[in-house]
């Protein structure tokens, strides 16, 4: 771990318990969730020396996991909060990652108008977006919190259009979201040239309804889905399932 770093007035170091890692975050902020941490184990098979961005990096927690967990090549993220960017920024240093992980502080809609990076270039992408659109939900007043949360500065289709353009023909989206926005997500992809390919429903328990929805798909691939077995974050204890201890390094 890197020592020459900056914790600011209100920000915390939290250990994210996978092998060494670090990330600093902001007490007032919106702060990374389980399924961030879900995404990054969805997608730990990507292949080796893989090109890949991460589309609304916020604290780069997903970055900074895949990082660990597989064998690519370099990641970027992007990220249109300036002061989130630069946090992220600094969790990079942090873990000592700079050689691979870099930091593109733009809005997505932004990307190819101002030649930050390449079409067609990437093998994978991966990007948790706001899950809520605009008009729905609660309303967060803070303005990170709305941006991290609702569809203010970029939609679902904005995402995954510009996932397509990055992307390499075969390349791959992993992205993590709602489940009742599942219909849109896959038409959108389709509508964008990814065909899904593989589905894993994340529930809080096995007597609830499901909470997350883990979605892969591939940029010109053939029409075939994988439906995978379905995960339990909880017992009924309240403890970590097992699948989750694994996925957290628990065990």
């Amino acid at each position: 771990m890197k020592e020459d770093f900056e914790i600011r007035e209100n920000e915390r170091i939290d250990d994210l318990q996978y092998k060494g890692l670090k990330i600093i975050q902001n007490n007032d902020g919106f702060c990374f969730g389980i399924d961030s941490v879900l995404l990054s184990d969805f997608a730990k098979n990507i292949k080796a020396n893989s090109k890949v961005v991460d589309l609304g990096t916020g604290s780069g927690v997903i970055g900074l996991l895949l990082c660990k967990k597989t064998r690519l090549k370099e990641i970027v993220g992007v990220e249109i909060q300036e002061d989130v960017a630069e946090m992220a920024k600094r969790s990079i240093k942090l873990n000592g990652l700079e050689d691979k992980f870099k930091i593109c502080k733009v809005d997505i809609n932004r990307i190819f108008e101002e030649n930050l990076l390449s079409k067609n270039r990437y093998d994978v992408v991966v990007m948790n977006p706001p899950y809520k659109e605009v008009g729905t939900g609660k309303t967060n007043e803070d303005e990170k919190k709305l941006i991290s949360r609702h569809e203010v500065k970029a939609t679902l289709s904005d995402f995954i259009a510009v996932s397509s353009e990055l992307l390499k023909d075969k390349g791959e989206l992993y992205l993590v979201h709602k489940p009742e926005r599942i219909v849109d997500i896959m038409c959108k992809m389709r509508e964008k040239k990814i065909e899904p390919k593989e589905v894993r429903v994340v529930y809080p328990n096995k007597n609830a309804g499901a909470s997350i929805i883990l979605i892969k798909g591939v940029k010109g691939g053939r029409k075939f889905l994988k439906i995978d077995k379905p995960l339990c974050i909880y017992e009924k204890n309240g403890e970590y399932t097992e699948q989750i201890k694994d996925i957290y390094n628990q065990k």
